[in-house]
């Protein structure tokens, strides 16, 4: 058999072997396909440098028609201002969708309602609801008195102010402040209950995690779309690290891929985009066809990991009869 052959041989038996493992045809996913939706997350910048960073990522990733994209809110609404203008600005300068990220946290309702009235007057139809991490001086969120006290109230608030579509946080792995997974599932269905219309969860890397997840919200009748947040991981150390305070678990084969790599960036990303990719395509084997990803700024991996999927770029509807 000549080498060309040995090598038809051994991708035509890998192939077989992945398909067993995720339970879908690897020619279903490696062309391009219409049905399914990605939604991407940024930061609003803090320097002029990380400013044109964001714009390129976004005219990046805008040829691949994300649903909808969305602007973070700093701890204790620290960003207010920048999260508006760069929502604003996405609004104004491109076709795509974006979602602001509203909170409760040091602020009254009235300061929230008079923001989300702003977005509304701009333009901007969606928002992400959360009740938001305490400022840097605080050890534990302390609601204002004449605040919203929890991501409920915001979504009910909001929905009085005007007819927004409402994201909302959901946690695989409860929220490290539930007292129990069962009152963490509880605090979602009120967010839903408020007037949620699909809910985003925190980044996680067990596929696993997630379905189970699913299968229990289903159960105590959250019936909204939840979607699953992807972390493509860049930097494992500090994911790590910060996957200790917000509850999350790195499983120990990714510390074991990526031990040794701290000086070595691109192999890192290749490591990072294999992992999220991986994670995705179990995920759509079992069903899932809304992806959201946590992008940092940066759309190499996400894209790569959509482009792997089958999402890829299509013309600008931009002038179109």
């Amino acid at each position: 058999m000549t080498d060309s052959g040995q090598t038809a041989v051994l991708n035509s038996d890998t192939a077989r072997l992945l398909e067993r493992r995720l339970g879908v045809c690897l020619t279903e996913i490696v062309a391009p396909r219409d049905d399914i939706e990605v939604s991407f997350e940024f930061f609003p910048p803090k320097t002029e440098k990380m400013e044109q960073g964001l714009w390129a990522c976004i005219q990046r990733l805008a040829p691949l028609h994300p649903s909808y994209v969305s602007v973070t809110y700093g701890a204790g609404g620290s960003t207010r201002d920048r999260t508006h203008e760069t929502v604003a600005r996405i609004r104004r300068e491109t076709e795509l969708e974006p979602a602001a990220h509203l909170t409760c946290v040091d602020a009254s309702r009235k300061e929230v309602d008079d923001v989300a009235r702003r977005y509304w007057d701009a333009g901007i139809r969606q928002v992400v609801a959360l009740r938001g991490d305490p400022p840097a001086d605080q050890e534990r969120y302390v609601p204002r008195p004449d605040g919203y006290v929890y991501a409920s109230d915001l979504v009910a608030g909001l929905k009085r102010v005007a007819d927004f579509e409402i994201s909302v946080a959901a946690y695989p792995e409860p929220h490290p402040e539930a007292p129990t997974p069962e009152a963490d599932l509880e605090n979602l269905k009120r967010k839903v209950d408020a007037g949620a219309s699909r809910a985003i969860t925190q980044y996680f890397f067990d596929p696993d995690l997630f379905l189970r997840f699913l299968d229990r919200a289903q159960a105590v009748g959250i019936t909204v779309p939840i979607v699953p947040g992807i972390l493509p991981v860049t930097n494992f150390a500090r994911v790590a690290q910060f996957s200790r305070s917000c509850g999350a678990t790195v499983p120990g084969w990714m510390a074991d891929l990526f031990e040794g790599l701290d000086d070595d960036p691109e192999t890192r990303k290749l490591v990072a985009a294999t992992v999220a990719a991986e994670q995705c395509r179990v995920l759509l084997a079992n069903g899932i066809r809304h992806f959201h990803f946590y992008t940092l700024n940066r759309a190499d991996l996400s894209f790569a990991i959509c482009h792997i999927l089958g999402v890829r770029p299509r013309p600008s509807h931009k002038g179109a009869d």
